[in-house]
C-alpha cells in the first residue's frame, strides 16, 4: 500500500472511532480510560497521528461492541504476514518517523543489515524452517532497508556495542561486507554511528535494544524487544526517561569518526581472517 492511500486509510479508521465512540455517548477520556490509554492518545488516534497498538485496537472493539471492526482494519493497515503483529508496528512507524535512534548491543539493527547477515540470524533462530521461509524473511529485511536509501529519509543514529561488531555473524568474509555495509553508509553521511567500545565496562540499558522514534506530527515514541514481544512505550514521561539514557549512552560511545575508524579496522581483522584481503 503507498503511503498516501495508507495514510488515507487511518485517517478513515479515526473517523470511525470518533463516529463509533460518540455513538456510544463517550468522551476521548472515557474510551481512553477503559482502553487503558489516555484520553490524548483517543484524540490522536481520531485525527490519524497516531497508529494505536493491536491490543488497544482490539479492547476498542470490545468498548464500542463493534464485532472486531477495528482489529480486523487494523490487520489490513499492517497487513505484512512477513512480520509478528508485534512488529509489525514498528515497520510502520518507521515509515513515517523524521528520527530514529537505536542502541544495539549484540545484533546489527534491522536497517543496517545486509542479506547475508539477515540470512544468518534467521536461519540461527530457525534452523528447520524451509528455504522459501528464509528467503522471505530475508526479502522483508532487504525491503526495510531500502528506508535509508530514500529521499528524504528519516535523519537515522544507531550506537552499537562493540560486541555488535565483533561476533561473526554468518562468518568472516559476511561479518567483513556486514561492516563495510555500516562504513560505506557512514562515509555517505545516510547514517551516523558510534561504537560503544568493551572497555567501558558496566553501561545503561545493560543488554537491552531500544529504539527510539520522533515525528513530524506525532509526540515521539519508544520501542523495546525481549523474547518473541516487543512493547511500544508512548507514555511521554517513560519515553523521556529513555531518551535520557539513549544521551548517556552517546556520552559513553566513541566519537563518530573514531567508530568509523574502529568498524573498518574490524571489516579488515575479518577480511584478513577470511583470506579474502
Amino acid at each position: 500500500m503507498a503511503n498516501g492511500s495508507r495514510q488515507a486509510a487511518w485517517e478513515f479508521f479515526g473517523a470511525e472511532l470518533k463516529r463509533r465512540r460518540e455513538d456510544q455517548g463517550l468522551t476521548q477520556v472515557e474510551l481512553g480510560t477503559r482502553v487503558f490509554v489516555s484520553g490524548g492518545y483517543i484524540g490522536q488516534f481520531e485525527q490519524a497521528i497516531r497508529k494505536p497498538q493491536l491490543d488497544v485496537a482490539q479492547r476498542i472493539d470490545e468498548v464500542l461492541e463493534t464485532s472486531g471492526f477495528f482489529e480486523r482494519t487494523w490487520r489490513k493497515l499492517i497487513d505484512d504476514t512477513r512480520y509478528a503483529d508485534y512488529f509489525a508496528a514498528v515497520v510502520e512507524l518507521e515509515r513515517t518517523a523524521t528520527k530514529i535512534c537505536e542502541f544495539a548491543p549484540t545484533l546489527v539493527p534491522g536497517l543496517l543489515q545486509t542479506a547475508e547477515y539477515t540470512r544468518a540470524v534467521t536461519l540461527a533462530s530457525n534452523p528447520f524452517v524451509s528455504e522459501e521461509y528464509i528467503q522471505e524473511k530475508v526479502a522483508a529485511r532487504v525491503e526495510r532497508t531500502q528506508l535509508l536509501a530514500a529521499t528524504p529519509q528519516p535523519a537515522y543514529w544507531a550506537i552499537l556495542h562493540e560486541h555488535t561488531v565483533r561476533i561473526p555473524v554468518g562468518g568472516e568474509a559476511e561479518m567483513a561486507s556486514q561492516l563495510e555495509h555500516i562504513a560505506e553508509l557512514a562515509r555517505q553521511r545516510r547514517v551516523l554511528v558510534q561504537v560503544l567500545p568493551t572497555c567501558v565496562g558496566a553501561y545503561p540499558l545493560m543488554g537491552r535494544m531500544v529504539t527510539l522514534f520522533e515525528f513530524e506530527d506525532a509526540p515521539p515514541t519508544a520501542y523495546t524487544e525481549a523474547v518473541y514481544s516487543g512493547n511500544l512505550l508512548d507514555d511521554p514521561a517513560l519515553v523521556k526517561r529513555v531518551q535520557g539514557t539513549y544521551d548517556l549512552l552517546r556520552a559513553a560511545a566513541l566519537p563518530p569518526k573514531a567508530s568509523l575508524s574502529l568498524i573498518e579496522s574490524a571489516a579488515e581483522d575479518f577480511r584478513r581472517c577470511a583470506g579474502t584481503t
